[in-house]
């Protein structure tokens, strides 16, 4: 078996900087057996961050919902994170991972000691993927509910899931797929937050609990209101998807990026999401 391959990676933990794929976490820590692990994931490309206050400011909030302790400001990550860009060329894609986890178990060891919360910031070269589009099924998976996993939170044990959704779907040829929830009602993809185009109008599922209102999906879907384009949130069949005009998704690590086969059948880029993407590039850079 080939050993993994890492990018160029720097790590601020416990008071400096470290170069590498740092191993942080014991065989005895809490989140590597125990999974009360948080992170953000914002980007750095063509030397611009957006939105990244707010999502230095959400996985302060991720780490409360998984009862951690979050003791980092956002300014104090903002911060450390324009210092950590020395370590790269100005124009390198990056992305930007702050984490909380927990060493240590609590009462009857399965719920986390918030007093033994750790936090690290990684940032590593990762190219952009370029909007060359790719191919979506229907997922035999679901997404849990409110109630039984923390789907406020960008936690780490929501991700087996998503895993073997996508893994499934690659296995029949294809890149990506949908994801229900418990009720067959379309959530997201298994990596992003989805869109689509019908005869003129953005619709896209309305946040009910069972995935993450993504910080991306918030501002293109803001961006493209305040432009005069109808978006509404509302509830999706995986019918609506196969008979929409065009498909897109929305999420941090690609923003903005084209459907252009859903089943057997093929689809083209189409102008809602030319706009989107558009309109989104133009608020980046602004």
């Amino acid at each position: 078996m080939a050993a993994a391959t890492w990018s160029k990676t720097w790590t601020f933990f416990k008071g400096d900087w470290h170069e590498g794929n740092l191993p942080i976490m014991g065989i005895r820590t809490h989140a590597a057996w125990l999974g009360s692990s948080v992170f953000d994931g914002a980007r750095i490309f063509e030397r611009v961050a957006p939105d990244l206050a707010l999502h230095c400011q959400r996985v302060n909030a991720s780490a409360a919902t998984l009862q951690l302790k979050p003791s980092v400001t956002p300014e104090t990550w903002l911060g450390l994170v324009a210092d950590g860009r020395r370590h790269f060329d100005p124009d390198a894609a990056l992305y930007v991972r702050p984490m909380y986890w927990a060493e240590q178990g609590g009462p009857l060891l399965v719920a986390p000691e918030p007093e033994s919360t750790r936090w690290c910031l990684s940032l590593y070269e990762a190219p952009m993927r370029q909007p060359d589009g790719f191919s979506i099924t229907l997922s035999p998976y679901r997404r849990p509910t409110l109630e039984t996993m923390p789907v406020d939170a960008k936690a780490g044990c929501l991700y087996p899931n998503n895993a073997r959704a996508l893994t499934e779907a690659r296995s029949r040829g294809f890149d990506n797929c949908a994801v229900c929830d418990v009720l067959g009602n379309v959530a997201e993809l298994a990596t992003a937050n989805i869109f689509i185009g019908k005869d003129g109008a953005i619709f896209t599922p309305v946040p009910n609990g069972t995935f993450l209102n993504g910080i991306t999906r918030q501002r293109v879907l803001k961006l493209l209101r305040s432009a005069g384009v109808s978006v509404v949130e509302t509830t999706l069949k995986y019918r609506d998807l196969e008979t929409a005009d065009e498909i897109f998704s929305t999420g941090n690590y690609s923003k903005v990026v084209p459907v252009i086969r859903i089943g057997d059948r093929s689809l083209q880029p189409g102008p809602l999401y030319r706009k989107a993407r558009a309109l989104y590039w133009e608020f980046a850079h602004a």
